[in-house]
């Protein structure tokens, strides 16, 4: 990954004594992902296969925004992004908070589905939500009593981790390590971050069309109450997502939705999920519902 900047710091880490579930954190713009693809190319000379959960359902990289997804490798020498198994969970916003029971579910969910396909480390990148006040703590608390990372390795500029690193590394429990922020990392404002959303729903929306489902005899979480532009994921029956849809028409007497979809068939499909976004079909472009 030589496209990667990579700090003194982040070398001295020992590689080969790492494994089980590696959590990453730190705030937003201190280069999580990028130390989280550095890491996934140093554990593949060390593991036969090696897991990379994408949990940023704001700023996701493998998959479109309000999911997260976990990706494995074809074969140890595949070059970024991982091509094999892809499985991908529905958070149904943009940020963890007022969701962070999905968010702790479906890191379970795709840690577990990791395990199963054989991976022996899994590297999970977070999201930047780490403040306090704003339940990062809680956060990144429940994860690792849930998950039981075998390291949390921690991005801070000064000390913004500190109340979640601290009482870590008085346990025995995990290890905790911090490394420093990489000079290469760029500060990404609203505007940016925005057009990022847009251009990864663009993508994972690429030829859709339209799908007529009769909800009467279907799973609708939370209930089959759909809004215009409403973002939804269509779920298998383990609750893994197979795509996203748009709502674009209900037929409330005949108990239809329309939907805008890449999805080509219902075969597979359990569950209709509703998420708290809505998504312009044409920009998409995301707004609060």
């Amino acid at each position: 990954m030589a496209s990667i900047e990579v700090p003194p710091d982040w070398e001295n880490l020992t590689f080969s004594a790492m494994a089980g579930v590696i959590l990453v954190i730190g705030a937003p713009d201190t280069g999580k992902t990028t130390f989280a693809r550095y890491l996934y190319g140093q554990l593949m000379e060390h593991h036969q296969q090696v897991g990379f959960l994408d949990g940023d359902m704001g700023q996701a990289t493998l998959g479109p925004p309000t999911t997260m997804t976990l990706a494995m490798a074809r074969t140890p020498s595949e070059s970024w992004p991982p091509q094999g198994h892809r499985f991908r969970t529905f958070v149904g916003n943009i940020s963890p908070r007022g969701h962070m029971l999905p968010t702790v579910v479906g890191a379970h969910k795709l840690v577990q589905r990791g395990s199963e396909k054989g991976a022996t480390a899994i590297i999970y990148d977070t999201t930047g939500l780490v403040a306090a006040e704003h339940g990062g703590g809680a956060l990144k608390r429940a994860l690792v009593d849930l998950l039981q990372p075998d390291v949390v390795i921690g991005l801070q500029r000064g000390s913004e981790l500190e109340h979640l690193l601290v009482p870590l590394r008085c346990s025995r429990c995990t290890r905790a390590v911090d490394r420093s922020v990489s000079g290469a990392v760029q500060r990404r404002d609203v505007a940016a971050r925005r057009a990022h959303r847009a251009e990864q729903f663009r993508h994972a929306f690429e030829g859709s069309r339209r799908m007529e489902i009769d909800w009467s005899g279907r799973a609708v979480i939370p209930g089959p109450s759909f809004a215009h532009h409403q973002l939804v994921a269509l779920e298998d029956a383990r609750g893994f997502v197979l795509g996203l849809a748009i709502v674009t028409g209900r037929d409330s007497g005949r108990q239809t939705v329309e939907l805008h979809t890449p999805v080509a068939s219902l075969d597979g499909v359990d569950t209709v999920h509703l998420g708290d976004v809505t998504l312009d079909p044409e920009t998409f472009r995301d707004e609060p519902l």
